[in-house]
């Protein structure tokens, strides 16, 4: 098997997230856990995963702190994964990959879903950028600059 690169110590912050949730597979783990999924095996049967693959896409969502592992809510001996506040951080993530989908896919119409808001049951809106004072921003209003280095704490 090829060994991945880390991007752990990267300063790129999209390189870092992608250490903890860059392959399909863990992208697929959590929107499944955010649709309420828990168990190993609803995973899996939901997925089509194979177990081992699936065995340490979990182990390592666990060890970034995206899922932890808690007894099962039904009081049987197995255990659950429930997403962390770092995991539910990843919902915007996934509603942006699925936008961008809808918009450029080569095949829109083999979307069968659309994602709605529960309680009207309409369609969500497309992510936004904003500025600070509102204004809708493109990447042509972005950059990147350096952050100042941090103080250093007096004695």
């Amino acid at each position: 098997m090829v060994k991945r690169t880390s991007f752990e110590g990267d300063s790129c912050p999209i390189a870092r997230s992608l250490e903890a949730i860059g392959d399909w597979w863990s992208l697929l783990i959590i929107r499944e856990a955010l649709f309420g999924l828990r168990r190993f095996g609803e995973f899996q049967s939901k997925l089509g995963m194979a177990k081992n693959i699936l065995a340490v896409r979990l182990r390592s969502l666990v060890d970034h702190g995206i899922l932890a592992t808690a007894p099962a809510s039904d009081g049987s001996a197995y255990q659950e994964y429930v997403l962390t506040p770092k995991g539910r951080g990843t919902f915007p993530i996934l509603v942006a990959l699925r936008q961008w989908s809808e918009e450029f896919d080569d095949h829109p119409e083999q979307i069968t879903t659309v994602l709605v808001d529960r309680e009207k049951g309409r369609p969500i809106r497309k992510l936004e950028m904003r500025a600070e004072d509102g204004r809708l921003l493109t990447p042509a209003d972005t950059m990147v600059k350096l952050r100042p280095p941090p103080r250093k704490r007096s004695a």
